[in-house]
């Protein structure tokens, strides 16, 4: 590509200071008169170009030369583009294991990772080739650094899976005012962010499997003298597998720009030893405190003993971290706008408990948010650190509290206490908000009391980010306890100078960095009008398997769109709204002496078929999908609503409607 005669002029100019900066002429005399004759045995007169082209590189000064200029090049191409207000962004070309250094900002430091593939996955190690355009499993890596996210592109699962891939991640210092200051090597050591991988498996089913989570440590390249690094990473599986090996992953790490002064080993791995040490020692020191405060709940009272009082819990990696931990205030931006809405967005992600080989109790296994949002899908605990976690970023006083439900099924969920006292859980696996209204045991029986309008037991204590309570009241029924967490006498509290001493940001290099959220990528119209065709084929064939003839009614099926919005506002703000014009919009449509039916249902999933087979298990559904009759007409709207993390609400309403025959 050839450069506009300004900007040509440009360079030159900015070569030519380099060369002059760098005394290239006194260099190249210094060759001809101390080592050309010398080591080429010829006169002067005899020198050609290529001699003294062979003399330079023997003493490294092309390859210096060259090194300087290709930093000066791509500092050209930032300045043209800065010029065209066009913005930096992570975008990484591969060309054949090669960094395209496309708008990468020059006074700014970027670690490149790049993926070189995975061996060892022996679960896989039967697995037959994929044909071409056959759907198979997938392996898809999931990074994230420093507030970055990536992924790579899915690639089938194998014993030796052909992950392939880089990642530009920006590592330069984002305190105040040094946004856009070089970060040297010194400066490096100090940032103890790891970079975070997650392994997700996805079967042909859509089905979605946390492999692995990994936490890099990347700085031991800082002691490397060309820049580069290239280490083998064994995977650990997760939960009960969590010390069994998944794979091996072969990357290699490279700092751009090149480090002009690198550290030397004994310092890097003494920092690194040296934090170790101090969270060893803050963990320590907590748990010595966290057993002391125990011992003082159960003098309180013995019965405290079966009480769920929840103060460390397994990560999936088989880690023991405080519950306190797992809460950070995690702000959206702008792809969540209010608390409620928080709440439909946690509803929405999957629910599945956490896979035990065999029989037995349930496996306990919290996972971290990034293998939380990866996989798209968690147990009850997960949930609610992520709710409880929104609404402090929305500003609510917030706590997940943890109890059983229904048959003292241990279960958890989350609480908000307003300013004037008032207090609301909120379910994070349905959405749905109760407010609590406590029985008081000493109100004389004539006295009506509140009933219990949700679905908990019993309650053992709430935490947040700084705070965690235990219930020391004489029962832990949730509809007679008292949430007034100032009063020690109902609610002993851990000091918050402990839970932050181990859970506050920067105060431990064990704690997982809390990524922020992705904004949805999916087209919410192309998505809708795809499972409806797929609906539509699906009835049709159905219907001819019982020689019943299928004719659309488009109009009707337009007709359906408002109900489910309707449906989906009330979900996201508890606000019931439209019907009244839905009903009007029907009764137009349906002449009379004909019958309407219709049949709404919520997933949370885009898979057609798998959403068909789910609604023919309904009888009121299969009547409308079988309907027979007289000038039967059929409809089916989809609507797709897409929330971050590529978590969607998907709505199907099934309608018919045919004259009545007396």
């Amino acid at each position: 590509m050839s450069l506009p005669p300004d900007k040509a002029s440009e360079l030159k100019q900015i070569i030519h200071n380099q060369l002059t900066k760098m005394n290239i002429h006194g260099k190249v005399r210094e060759i001809l008169a101390e080592t050309v004759r010398e080591e080429l045995g010829i006169s002067s007169q005899g020198l050609s170009e290529a001699d003294l082209l062979k003399a330079l590189q023997r003493r490294g000064i092309i390859d210096d030369v060259m090194k300087e200029l290709s930093f000066l090049t791509l500092e050209v191409q930032n300045r043209e583009a800065s010029s065209s207000s066009k913005p930096a962004t992570h975008f990484v070309d591969k060309e054949p294991a090669e960094l395209r250094k496309t708008n990468i900002d020059p006074t700014r430091r970027y670690l490149y990772l790049q993926v070189l593939g995975g061996k060892a996955f022996l679960e896989h190690l039967q697995e037959p080739q994929p044909l071409p355009g056959q759907v198979c499993s997938t392996f898809t890596l999931f990074l994230h650094f420093r507030n970055q996210r990536f992924r790579s592109k899915p690639v089938p699962c194998a014993c030796e899976p052909d992950l392939q891939d880089g990642f530009l991640l920006e590592v330069h210092k984002d305190c105040l005012g040094d946004g856009s200051k070089m970060a040297d090597a010194t400066s490096l050591l100090s940032i103890c962010d790891p970079v975070h991988m997650v392994l997700i498996k996805t079967d042909p089913a859509s089905d979605v499997t946390l492999m692995a989570s990994y936490y890099l440590e990347w700085r031991s390249m800082l002691s490397s003298p060309d820049g580069k690094m290239n280490m083998s990473l064994e995977l650990l599986g997760v939960g009960t597998e969590s010390k069994v090996p998944v794979g091996v992953l072969n990357i290699k790490l490279e700092m751009y720009p090149h480090l002009m002064q690198t550290l030397s080993q004994e310092i890097v791995n003494t920092q690194l030893a040296l934090e170790r040490q101090k969270t060893a020692e803050k963990e320590r020191l907590y748990l010595i405190y966290a057993k002391q405060w125990w011992r003082e709940y159960l003098q309180i009272r013995p019965s405290h003993n079966t009480r769920l009082v929840k103060i460390f819990a397994q990560d999936e990696n088989g880690m023991n971290r405080p519950v306190c931990s797992y809460i950070r205030p995690l702000r959206a931006g702008r792809l969540l706008d209010m608390p409620r809405q928080a709440a439909r967005f946690v509803n929405v992600l999957g629910y599945e408990k956490a896979q035990v080989v065999g029989g037995g109790s349930k496996q306990e296994q919290w996972c971290t948010l990034l293998p939380f949002l990866c996989r798209g899908k968690g147990d009850c605990e997960d949930h609610a650190n992520l709710l409880c976690s929104l609404l402090l970023g929305f500003g609510l006083d917030a706590y997940v509290c943890v109890g059983t439900k229904a048959k003292r099924v241990p279960h958890t969920w989350v609480m908000t206490c307003g300013t004037d006292g008032a207090i609301v859980f909120w379910e994070s696996l349905t959405g749905h908000r109760y407010v609590h209204r406590p029985v008081n045991v000493d109100d004389p029986p004539l006295v009506e009391q509140p009933k219990r309008a949700y679905p908990y037991c019993s309650i053992g204590c709430l935490f947040n980010h700084q705070s965690f309570y235990a219930n020391c009241q004489p029962s832990d029924t949730v509809e007679l306890c008292q949430f007034d967490l100032n009063d020690e006498s109902k609610w002993k509290p851990m000091s918050a100078e402990a839970i932050k001493s181990v859970c506050a940001p920067g105060s431990s290099t064990s704690l997982p960095p809390f990524p922020p959220l992705c904004a949805p990528v999916t087209d919410a119209a192309a998505a809708s009008n795809e499972i409806e065709l797929v609906l539509r084929s699906l009835i049709s064939e159905h219907r001819k398997d019982l020689s019943l003839n299928t004719i659309w009614d488009d109009h009707l099926s337009y007709l359906l769109s408002p109900a489910l919005a309707a449906y989906e506002i009330e979900r996201s703000t508890g606000v019931s709204t439209g019907n009244e014009e839905f009903q009007d919009a029907i009764k137009r449509a349906v002449p009379d002496g004909h019958t309407f039916k219709g049949f709404p249902i919520h997933f949370v999933h885009r898979n057609p078929r798998r959403a068909f087979a789910t609604c023919l298990r309904s009888p009121f559904c299969e009547e409308i999908i079988c309907c027979r009759g007289d000038q039967v007409r059929l409809a089916v709207r989809v609507r797709v609503y897409p929330y971050p993390e590529s978590a969607c609400a998907v709505w199907i309403m099934f309608a018919c409607k045919y004259r009545s025959v007396l």
